[in-house]
């Protein structure tokens, strides 16, 4: 699990650019019963997430067409919601 003063400002990223928090298995599964297309990001303090998941998701959404609905979810802290998210990503690791 990792420290909640590390993981704030790269929730944040995400979050101030239109992301839903989806912090608990309950609101993963809502979010992913809303009509229309989604995008959930699992976040991460990974220099992957860092360099090029965070900044590419949040430029992606510069172009004319956008999901109805984003969320995210962050591994190593949010842990049941990451595990809850996983679930619907199967069978893809």
């Amino acid at each position: 699990m990792y420290p909640e003063e590390m993981v704030i400002p790269m929730k944040n990223e995400l979050v101030n650019n239109g992301f839903e928090d989806l912090n608990t298995p309950e609101k993963v599964s809502d979010f992913v019963n809303k009509p229309g297309t989604s995008l959930l990001v699992v976040n991460s303090v990974c220099g992957c997430a860092a360099g090029s998941a965070r900044p590419g998701v949040v430029g992606s959404l510069e172009g004319g067409k956008k999901p109805n609905n984003l969320g995210t979810v962050f591994a190593g802290f949010d842990t049941e919601a990451t595990q809850q998210a996983r679930k619907f990503m199967l069978p893809y690791p």
